[in-house]
């Protein structure tokens, strides 16, 4: 049935779409009573809301019939792929916005809307140790009401919103992607606080707003983006007001990385690949790049290597892990994702190149496994630094 308005349109074009799933269905190899039990389950468990939302935000600002060649251009970028660290630092800005394009709805379905990692404590929930890792930030920046901040590469806003609400600062993020900041506002608005949460349409390696504007600074592994990290600290420098501090977690490679160690190179590879990184510095680079902008550092932590740890940060991107909590990250999750985008990008429903995110995300996470398990990798080394009261010192 045809009705003709906005809406109707959309369902009509779905129910062509179900035509065409169920063709697909009874014509492929891999039909079986299993695969229909899982993409039952998929449809009446998650259809009617979340996958149909997820499709609707994919691809952000990407027109759906060049999602496919974007994917590509992303690919080619990378050492994987015969790419280059010129290469990636040269094409950041639009690496990194095509990235999160075509990967933000992934994030969000996967990860809710803090796109960050965090290890857990004992009886600790997934959920509550991001909010932790989230408060640590605002309690080491001594953040209060009537405190402006700036949040570095803010995402949708996840960490935004939960830090002003604790604190009662207001926060105002910075992100160079037109998309995650037009769902950051809607969250914004849906969750009250379009007041003490705001966004900034720009690049963090060129903050638009005049010197010592801010009273504090955090990223929540977003700085291992930039092409420049002493010019993006430089940066950071200019926009805090004398005496206060930036903090926050980022990626990096450990002192157990060995650069002349093949299959270190090959996971460190897999984790620029799938996570637009122009390259990864060791936590020594990092904290270098820090000092070498003008910041006093105050304190590095590497809080994978925290006793008290009860699951280490990257079981939940473990391969072998079922459990109902946090389902979506598992493998079953994932095999449920991946049969249902082929289905999805056969009939049409899904651009073509939504299976080939599924699987460079997928690589992601594998990486990122085999890095956390080997030890060489972290993507929670906190700092905490300061510009001097005096800059002459």
């Amino acid at each position: 049935m045809i009705v003709f308005n906005a809406r109707g349109r959309f369902h009509y074009k779905y129910s062509f779409g179900a035509i065409r799933c169920i063709h697909y269905l009874t014509h492929t190899q891999w039909f079986c009573p299993l695969t229909l039990l899982l993409l039952a389950f998929t449809m009446v468990f998650l259809l009617p809301h979340e996958i149909l939302s997820f499709f609707r935000s994919f691809g952000g600002s990407i027109a759906p019939s060049n999602v496919k060649n974007a994917v590509t251009f992303y690919e080619d970028l990378h050492s994987v792929n015969g790419g280059t660290e010129l290469q990636r630092k040269e094409n950041y800005t639009n690496m990194v916005n095509t990235y999160y394009d075509v990967a933000t709805a992934f994030y969000e379905y996967g990860w809710c809307q803090s796109f960050h990692f965090s290890s857990r404590l004992y009886n600790e929930t997934f959920q509550e140790s991001i909010k932790r890792h989230e408060h640590y930030v605002a309690l080491h920046l001594g953040l209060k009401p009537g405190m402006k901040v700036l949040d570095l590469g803010c995402g949708i806003g996840g960490p935004m919103r939960e830090i002003a609400s604790f604190s009662g600062a207001t926060v105002i993020g910075i992100n160079n992607n037109e998309s995650q900041i037009k769902r950051g506002i809607a969250l914004n608005r849906q969750y009250g606080v379009p007041e003490s949460c705001e966004f900034i349409k720009g690049d963090f390696m060129k903050i638009p707003v005049p010197d010592n504007s801010f009273d504090a600074a955090y990223n929540m592994e977003s700085c291992c983006h930039a092409p420049d990290l002493v010019a993006l600290y430089k940066e950071v420098y200019r926009v805090l007001k004398p005496g206060q501090c930036v903090a926050g977690y980022d990626w990096c490679m450990t002192k157990e990385y060995d650069p002349n160690d093949q299959y270190h190179n090959k996971v460190k590879d897999e984790i620029e690949f799938g996570n637009t990184l122009p390259t990864i510095r060791t936590t020594t680079e990092y904290i270098q790049a820090i000092k070498a902008a003008g910041f006093r550092v105050l304190m590095v932590e590497d809080f994978a290597d925290k006793l008290n740890v009860h699951i280490p940060w990257y079981e939940s991107l473990n391969p072998k892990r079922l459990s109902l909590d946090g389902f979506r990250r598992t493998w079953l999750a994932r095999l449920i994702g991946r049969q249902l985008l082929k289905v999805l990008e056969f009939s049409g429903i899904a651009p073509k190149g939504s299976i080939e995110v599924n699987k460079f995300l997928e690589r992601a996470g594998d990486g990122l496994y085999e890095g956390g398990r080997l030890k060489i990798f972290t993507p929670i080394f906190f700092y905490l630094a300061q510009k001097p009261h005096n800059e002459n010192v």
